[in-house]
């Protein structure tokens, strides 16, 4: 029997993140010791008394559904940390959602009709332009790279791309895959368009307690954004709880209500036990944050001084735990050479739109990241 695929489905292209990820866990599987720089999540354990937290949610009893839009305790929590950020939320404006890419899912699904126009700031996260597709929308983009990938340089060619045409645009600050952190000025650059061409923003910030050095503003924050701005972050990152599967949403009430009809019909809601965990998560668990960034923090400083040594100039990050390294011209190559013969898995720029460079992960101890670089030397990779 031959199925017939839905066009949307087939349009989209397998997470190349993922993909990399996959094959080194193949390899690790026949013997091979694969430094694994393609990971997108923090090497931390998740803090004990959070995973305590979830024990005790269990053997309480919390193991039923939970309401679609998320249990009133963390709601509330959400809310609180928002407002403390600048955000006029309450909990009534949160949906918890099963990770904070589901919450993106929920935003496209609730804002995007056919051919609809998305603009992305390249390199952009993998999924986003699956997220459109998925959506049936139509895809602009702006190149982030000439300019050290940041936003702030690059505001007139976005002034040129978006019009009163674009229906939305997604900011990812700090950024997944550069680990840039845009500046005050291009963030009321996105401002002044958005309220100038009546866009919708999407503000990932998955990364905002991941810095260096910097405090993010929160562009729902910026005079004219409360109205129009979708705010996403989650839980993954900051607390080390990628497989808890716990992020959110926050955004005015009208969508809202549009993006709890797609959740109620597709994952219904979070886990109950997660999210009371998550609660533990949001309100006491600062000190753990700060050591994870800490740490991150000096294996940037370590990364980019062992590709100095060896005559690779990077754009130092400012916040996740990423980088964008410059490669050959044919990166997706170089990262096959990277994986294959030095046993050292990055995933390709042009994944994210940026051809040219690899993306690697320093969530990972000081002696891999050495042995990383040593063996990509070794292999003549630079």
């Amino acid at each position: 029997m031959s199925m017939n695929f839905a066009d949307r489905v087939e349009r989209v292209e397998p997470s190349a993140t993922l993909a990399i990820s996959d094959a080194a866990s193949e390899l690790e599987a026949d013997g091979v010791d694969v430094v694994d720089l393609s990971v997108g999540e923090p090497d931390f354990p998740t803090p004990e008394n959070v995973v305590e937290a979830g024990k005790d949610a269990m053997d309480a009893g919390y193991t039923g559904y939970a309401p679609t839009n998320g249990v009133p305790e963390l709601r509330e929590a959400i809310a609180e940390k928002l407002q403390g950020d600048g955000l006029d939320y309450t909990a009534d404006d949160v949906i918890v959602t099963p990770g904070g890419k589901q919450a993106l899912f929920e935003t496209f699904q609730s804002l995007i009709d056919d051919e609809d126009e998305v603009c992305l700031l390249d390199p952009a996260w993998v999924s986003y332009e699956a997220m459109v597709k998925l959506a049936g929308g139509s895809l602009s983009r702006v190149d982030l790279a000439a300019h050290d990938f940041q936003l702030e340089p690059a505001l007139p060619e976005l002034a040129e791309t978006v019009s009163d045409e674009t229906e939305l645009l997604v900011v990812n600050s700090p950024s997944n895959p550069s680990g840039a952190v845009f500046s005050d000025e291009a963030l009321r650059g996105v401002r002044d368009l958005a309220v100038e061409h009546d866009i919708t923003v999407i503000s990932d910030e998955i990364y905002k307690e991941i810095t260096y050095g910097v405090d993010p503003v929160s562009l729902g924050s910026l005079d004219g954004m409360a109205s129009r701005t979708v705010t996403i972050n989650g839980f993954s990152k900051a607390y080390s709880m990628t497989g808890w599967r716990l992020g959110y949403l926050a955004a005015p009430e009208n969508l809202i209500s549009q993006a709890s009809k797609v959740q109620s019909h597709s994952v219904s809601s979070a886990a109950n036990f997660t999210q009371r965990a998550g609660v533990e998560a949001i309100t006491n668990t600062d000190d753990a944050v700060v050591e994870m960034a800490e740490a991150f923090e000096e294996r940037r400083d370590l990364l980019v001084d062992l590709l100095a040594d060896h005559g690779v100039e990077v754009s130092a990050p400012e916040g996740a735990f990423y980088m964008m390294v410059p490669v050959d011209e044919d990166d997706s190559a170089w990262c096959e050479a990277a994986i294959d013969d030095a046993h050292v898995a990055t995933v390709p720029g042009s994944a994210f739109g940026t051809p040219g460079y690899a993306r690697f992960s320093y969530a990972n101890s000081e002696e891999r990241l050495r042995e990383a670089v040593d063996r990509l030397v070794a292999e003549d990779l630079f």
